[in-house]
């Protein structure tokens, strides 16, 4: 007997709640958008000369760990 899709990943998803996970959604931008990537200019060019912008940078350029990247 074969089952079905929605009978195999509700199986699934019991199994990994079981075994204490539990699902989450995450919404994100969508990159696809029209004008996605005008609004990623406009708001980084916002920052240009802020003060709070430049600590975070620095503080990531000392943080970061690039011994490995290519």
């Amino acid at each position: 007997m074969r089952t079905s899709t929605s009978d195999r990943v509700q199986r699934h998803r019991a199994a990994l709640r079981a075994s204490g996970l539990r699902p989450v959604q995450i919404w994100v931008p969508d990159t696809r958008r029209p004008g996605f990537a005008e609004e990623c200019r406009r708001q980084s060019l916002s920052l240009q000369g802020d003060a709070h912008e430049r600590e975070t940078a620095d503080w990531l350029e000392a943080a970061g760990d690039r011994a490995d990247w290519q």
